[in-house]
């Protein structure tokens, strides 16, 4: 085997540290399971454990570098090296502990989790083989899909009841702005599964009023007024989401006029609300009026 400090990429001054994060590093790039396609990663994988079961010992480390032992954990005495067996895999003839900073199979188990899979390397545990890959999670149960219709009042109040069984409803919390075809997901409100339940995914499908008219947080709505208050002023009846509210109409007011009730709009995300824009709509009544008939002759008399 090659020198072990190479091995690891690491110089004969290097911290304990260092020495472990090197191997953590290499052992994560090389191991087996990451690498199935590629026949040398093992080969690979295998000299980096071995290279750690020598510098990664402290007593190790000291009997390598005074010559004690060879790259690979065996004797090294004069005349006999290699006789009576290496310190790889057994007992260490000199009382060193394999892995006094962090031994490999700690390591490996932090990286790859409690059965690390150690490529049939010896003297790492009795682990043989690639080992078991690490158990993945029970499966959660499928997502529910559900389409619901909402109004602007629940938009309004940022609330709507759902259903999602037989005898499961549910208050959803609906987020400002919200708009047609979005999508909300309710955790854990799906069908159960060995892992848990999935979750629901809630379609919004907003309905069209017949009245109000949704301009993103602001509602537009058409509001009529008999001709006197639009000609001399006086006060209009605006319907907003929360109920009706007075407002003001100056005299001479035009048709398509546009009056701002502040407030009164949608929910926004920068917590205000949006306006209720009320549009002016001026209406003569349904039975003819002799005095504004009159009115509108003498008029058209003095204009021609």
């Amino acid at each position: 085997m090659r020198d072990p400090y190479s091995v690891l990429g690491v110089s004969k001054t290097a911290s304990e540290k260092d020495i472990k994060s090197a191997f953590r590093k290499l052992a994560k790039k090389y191991h087996p399971d990451q690498n199935p396609d590629d026949p040398k990663a093992k080969e690979r994988f295998s000299e980096i454990n071995s290279a750690y079961e020598i510098i990664g010992d402290k007593t190790k480390r000291k009997q390598f570098d005074r010559g004690e032992i060879d790259a690979e954990g065996k004797e090294k005495f004069a005349g006999f090296e290699g006789f009576g067996g290496g310190a790889r895999g057994g007992g260490n003839p000199f009382g060193g502990a394999q892995g006094n900073f962090g031994g490999a199979e700690d390591i490996l188990s932090q990286l790859f989790g409690g059965a690390a899979g150690l490529g049939g390397h010896p003297g790492m545990g009795g682990a043989r083989g690639a080992g078991p890959r690490r158990p993945q999670p029970a499966p959660k149960g499928a997502d529910k899909k559900i389409s619901l219709s909402i109004h602007l009042k629940d938009l309004a109040k940022g609330k709507a009841a759902v259903r999602l069984g037989p005898d499961k409803t549910v208050q959803m919390t609906i987020p400002p702005e919200a708009e047609d075809g979005q999508v909300i997901r309710l955790k854990g409100q799906g069908e159960e599964g060995p892992g848990g339940s999935g979750d629901a995914l809630i379609t919004l499908k907003i309905s069209r009023h017949p009245d109000f008219v949704r301009e993103g947080a602001n509602i537009r709505v058409h509001v009529p007024v008999d001709l006197e208050t639009a000609v001399l002023g006086g006060k209009m009846r605006v319907p907003t989401l929360t109920g009706a509210v007075a407002l003001t109409v100056p005299a001479w007011s035009n048709s398509g006029a546009v009056f701002r009730v502040r407030g009164k709009g949608l929910p926004k995300r920068d917590g205000e609300n949006g306006d209720i824009l009320a549009v002016l709509a001026v209406d003569i009544g349904e039975q003819p009026d002799p005095d504004l008939i009159a009115l509108v002759e003498s008029r058209r008399k003095k204009s021609a």
